[in-house]
């Protein structure tokens, strides 16, 4: 087992990656940029780093520095956390290549899933369903029009190298094909460097459905069910739920084995999730998101697995402790991403946290590095907590997370927590039946 961890990311999962080195007995090195120099993890590791100035390039981006500070404190493995170097070939490799361990995949498994359009050729290789789509990139405007006459309209041109939403667009009939190709282009050009799109149909009311793996180097492979992640806005999730309200037993079993069998052809190791569309009883493979996710508390609460630290063993050579015979799932949770937005505009919100107090209680856990005083820097992604809440039924599940919301303060700054109390009490959400463009059109509503 590694002895020292360099956690190379920040905020709240730089502390969860935290608690579980200090839980499994292994030291911590925390980097930080300068505006970070004051954070939770920083404060709680056994060393840290500065490693530039507060632009993330300059910082939690900067490889050579993240390198540098591995050596200089004599860490074993790197663990690169939630974004930032999370899902890059390159970093990983060049990890591996200077005699530290690199928490997660393997490089070209890292590669493999990074490109779309290779990822989909992938899950087809593998026996992953699919959306209907082009064969790999749309090269011009005449390829397009070519291939969503065969797929049939609305299709939705992608950025190959994208995420996030940027670099995607829909095209309704021909008439759009042209203007939907070029914007597509181009905002993929912009956000990733790289202009290559790729199309497929384009579903109009489905789930987004993801499948947890677990995956270590002696080819053994398991599932811990699956999340709802329907709940997003602009693409980016801000409620999830396991199990989904829309899944039952039989379906949560067969797409859980199609993903454990695709990982084990693969030969993948680590965590990973494949995400789905769900619509009309068919699954949709949309990509595999080779790290630890976000939302990956909600399984943890309805599996008792420790996902970090599972990440970490398995990083470290040692086989699972368990086969999928030993997984159950044990009631629902629910994931709030709270975020220093403004609730009514959804504007960044920096600034210093002058009060903050985390609901508590049985079934209640809140994953933030806030404090009071803290300064919420504006240099970064917006998310400060999450509060994720168990029950034995869903129902348990949505009265416990009423009451933690209720409790849950966060001065100083804007939050979302309107905003989630919101979409808590609304009919829709109660009875489980939304989509991915419900959130859309709710927030709307409420701001019309």
């Amino acid at each position: 087992m590694f002895e020292k961890i360099l956690i190379a990311n920040r905020g709240e999962i730089a502390l969860r990656i935290h608690r579980a080195c200090r839980e499994m007995g292994i030291r911590t090195v925390a980097v930080h940029s300068v505006a970070d120099a004051d954070a939770m993890h920083v404060r709680l590791a056994d060393e840290s780093v500065c490693i530039g100035p507060a632009p993330s390039r300059e910082s939690y981006l900067n490889m050579p520095a993240i390198i540098s500070a591995a050596t200089i404190t004599g860490a074993d493995a790197i663990h690169p956390g939630i974004g930032f170097l999370s899902e890059n070939a390159r970093f990983a490799a060049m990890v591996e290549e200077h005699g530290f361990t690199f928490i997660g995949p393997a490089p070209d498994h890292l590669s493999l899933m990074g490109d779309k359009v290779q990822a989909k050729d992938a899950a087809i290789r593998f026996g992953i369903p699919v959306v209907p789509g082009s064969e790999g990139e749309v090269k011009d405007e005449v390829d397009a029009k070519r291939w969503a006459k065969k797929i049939g309209y609305p299709i939705l041109i992608k950025a190959a190298a994208g995420g996030g939403g940027k670099g995607m667009r829909v095209a309704n009939d021909e008439s759009e094909i042209s203007q939907a190709w070029s914007m597509a282009r181009s905002e993929a050009m912009k956000s990733f460097g790289n202009d290559a799109v790729y199309m497929e149909k384009y579903l109009s009311h489905p789930r987004h459905i993801e499948i947890q793996i677990l995956a270590d180097n002696h080819g053994n492979v398991v599932h811990l069910g699956e999340r709802d992640c329907s709940l997003q806005r602009r693409h980016q999730k801000l409620v999830e739920e396991a199990p989904s309200p829309a899944l039952n037993s039989k379906q949560r079993a067969e797409i859980g084995e199609i993903a454990s069998a695709a990982m084990r052809k693969m030969g993948y190791r680590s965590v990973g999730t494949i995400e789905f569309l769900f619509q009309d009883g068919e699954f949709y493979f949309i990509e595999m998101n080779t790290r630890l996710q976000v939302e990956h508390p909600v399984t943890e609460m309805i599996t008792g697995i420790d996902l970090v630290r599972e990440q970490i063993r398995v990083a470290s050579g040692a086989p699972l402790g368990m086969t999928q015979a030993d997984i159950s799932f044990n009631g629902h949770a629910i994931e709030c991403r709270i975020n220093a937005e403004n609730p009514e505009t959804f504007a960044p919100s920096p600034g210093r946290v002058t009060e903050f107090h985390a609901p508590g209680g049985l079934g209640v856990r809140v994953d933030s590095a806030l404090y009071g005083g803290y300064r919420v820097p504006p240099h970064y992604d917006s998310l400060i907590a999450k509060l994720i809440v168990h029950g034995r039924s869903r129902n348990e599940c949505m009265m416990r997370l009423r009451r933690a919301l209720e409790e849950m303060v966060i001065n100083g700054i804007h939050t979302s927590i309107p905003v989630h109390r919101r979409i808590i009490g609304a009919p829709d959400f109660l009875n489980g039946s939304y989509d991915i463009r419900w959130l859309e059109k709710f927030v709307a509503e409420q701001q019309a």
